[in-house]
């Protein structure tokens, strides 16, 4: 089952390719890599995504902008 997570880009830095996300429901921050997005984000952007493990912890993957 996958869970779907809204939350508001924190910063995403377009060089580098990562970023960070702030969830919407608690103040838990999740890690994005540019290969993770399914849109380009800038931060502020409402974005929909979801939870997968990484090297490193969680990390957010098939990220969307949503209105």
């Amino acid at each position: 089952m996958d869970t779907k997570i809204t939350g508001t880009v924190k910063f995403f830095n377009e060089e580098k390719g990562y970023g960070f996300i702030k969830h919407d429901d608690s103040n838990k921050e999740t890690f994005v890599h540019a290969n993770g997005l399914v849109h380009e984000i800038q931060a502020d952007d409402h974005v929909e995504f979801e939870l997968q493990e990484g090297r490193k912890g969680m990390n957010a993957v098939n990220v969307k902008r949503i209105d």
